[in-house]
């Protein structure tokens, strides 16, 4: 589920880790929303099956990847903008007219974010009646609210 190039190379086996700031997640938890600032952080890292006493599954090993994911109503076009760090150290917008801009705004279950991926936070967003009408659309599943 990347839109880096780097992430495109075959296939590869990878966990995802995504972070969010403390201060946005409480609000979302409330609210079922993403409030303005909100920073979503996708960690791609890839996953090892031998190593030390492993025998079975995988286990995380290097980063293989790194985007971010921003909310500024003020600063970007549609509130939300995408940056992809390739070389791990800098980053520029991912321009509006990129797939996964209208990937997300087609797909999301909440505000352009991919909340059905993320088991604690898709019932706290139906709960809460903020599923996107899309999504809803989408998957037969239905607000509570």
């Amino acid at each position: 589920m990347s839109y880096s190039p780097a992430m495109q190379m075959g296939d590869h086996h990878m966990f995802d880790n995504v972070f969010v700031n403390p201060e946005a997640y409480k609000k979302f938890v409330e609210t079922g929303s993403w409030p303005d600032k909100t920073v979503l952080v996708l960690e791609v890292r890839g996953a090892e099956g031998k190593g030390s006493i492993n025998r079975k599954g995988n286990y995380q090993s290097t980063i293989m990847g790194l985007e971010v994911h921003v909310k500024d109503e003020a600063h970007f076009p549609g509130k939300w903008a995408f940056f992809g760090f390739d070389d791990g150290k800098t980053s520029k917008m991912i321009p509006t007219s990129a797939d996964c801009y209208s990937c997300h705004a087609a797909h999301a279950a909440v505000d352009t974010t991919f909340v059905q991926f993320y088991p604690t936070l898709l019932p706290l967003a139906r709960l809460k009646g903020t599923l996107t009408a899309a999504y809803q659309k989408e998957t037969g599943i239905p607000a509570q609210k």
